[in-house]
């Protein structure tokens, strides 16, 4: 019998043009993306060609299993990239690279909960939505802390939970919140803990977006493994950029040991959430940090900065409120109208929006944004 031919089967020209119409509505909608953190700056046509493949990192990247195709080796050159970034100690992390930092949340708790078994989980109330969800899913007791104005964790409100409750306590550090940018201190998280005399503990950073900015600032918050973290995850499609949603998570690896088991199948260990992996999502990593490295990722980081301070005095000439922490690329801004929020594609919650500083935020779109506000303000 021969191979089945698929030359013969073709989508009409009806779909082909609401493939070309798609197209043309990104590619206008691209101009405008302000409101969420998608760096959409890049460029991987030397990657175009492995779409041709079905790239599978089933299985534990540090070992190579029976599945041929598997880019499990840039896998691990991405991993080690994250852990010297994120100061894991040496021959002792583990890490992944998962479909978003809400699967590298999720890992955290998992390892969190086998470790600790008889746990609470603490976060805070402008943490992300998915550790709601997250702990929900998990049937996690949890207690949800206050924040402070400036969307930062209330430590004292912290601490006063941890002293109510003698169960084990896995917190959950925000280094970047959704809407603020704030930035959970673990410096204060630890000194609560000390505190209460706790020595059984897990702490889990949520550093989804600025955990690509803080360790290329000076005088940054230290959120990492210099720290007693024991889990840390961030998002790949963030401030890197990739066409596909990714993230990556680092754990130390005593964590992840617990929980490994051999899978004869695929002839290497499970120790990941997800069966398989996307291997394409590893080779638009491994090609970022092999095309910026570490001083290209700093310039990077400087420029946002810089349409950062830049928006912010744009905002304050028409005198529209608008705040961003000292590190973050995030600017709260009064929410304009609703036609602005869809033009600009701007993120909201009650009576406020923000805007967020990707490598693809010019100044002249800044200048546009605000000519649209002041015209309404």
């Amino acid at each position: 019998m021969t191979a089945f031919d698929m030359s013969t089967f073709n989508i009409s020209a009806e779909d082909k043009k609401r493939l070309d119409d798609l197209y043309a509505m990104f590619h206008e909608r691209g101009k405008r993306h302000m409101g969420y953190p998608g760096n959409l700056l890049y460029d991987y046509r030397d990657l175009y060609r492995f779409l041709a493949f079905t790239i599978n990192n089933v299985g534990d990247p540090f070992v190579d299993g029976q599945y041929d195709i598997h880019t499990h080796p840039f896998e691990r050159e991405v991993i080690e990239f994250f852990a010297d970034l994120f100061h894991a100690p040496k021959e002792s992390y583990w890490g992944y690279i998962t479909n978003g930092g809400t699967e590298g949340n999720v890992y955290g708790l998992y390892l969190a909960r086998e470790a600790l078994p008889e746990s609470v989980v603490y976060f805070s109330d402008n943490a992300h939505y998915g550790l709601l969800k997250a702990a929900r899913f998990m049937q996690f007791p949890m207690s949800v802390i206050p924040s402070q104005p400036n969307g930062e964790m209330d430590y004292e409100e912290l601490e006063e939970a941890l002293r109510r409750d003698s169960r084990p306590p896995i917190i959950v550090a925000t280094v970047g919140t959704t809407m603020r940018g704030a930035i959970d201190q673990i410096e204060k998280i630890v000194a609560a803990l000390q505190r209460q005399n706790i020595t059984k503990f897990y702490i889990h950073c949520d550093a989804a977006l600025l955990g690509m900015v803080l360790p290329f600032l000076d005088d940054a918050p230290i959120f990492d493994f210099r720290l007693p973290i024991s889990s840390l995850s961030v998002s790949g499609h963030k401030m890197i950029g990739s066409p596909i949603p990714c993230g990556v998570v680092i754990a130390r690896l005593e964590n992840v040991e617990r929980i490994q088991k051999h899978i004869e199948l695929i002839g290497a260990p499970d120790t990941t959430l997800s069966g398989s992996r996307n291997g394409h999502t590893v080779l638009f990593l491994w090609y970022a940090m092999r095309r910026y490295g570490h001083a290209g990722f700093k310039a990077m980081i400087e420029s946002c900065l810089d349409v950062t301070r830049y928006a912010l005095r744009r905002f304050a000439e028409i005198s529209w409120e608008a705040h961003a922490g000292d590190f973050s690329v995030i600017i709260l801004i009064k929410r304009p109208s609703e036609k602005i929020v869809k033009k600009w594609q701007l993120a909201i919650e009650g009576e406020n929006a923000h805007v967020v500083i990707m490598p693809n935020v010019t100044k002249e779109a800044i200048d546009a944004l605000i000519a649209d506000v002041s015209a309404e303000a």
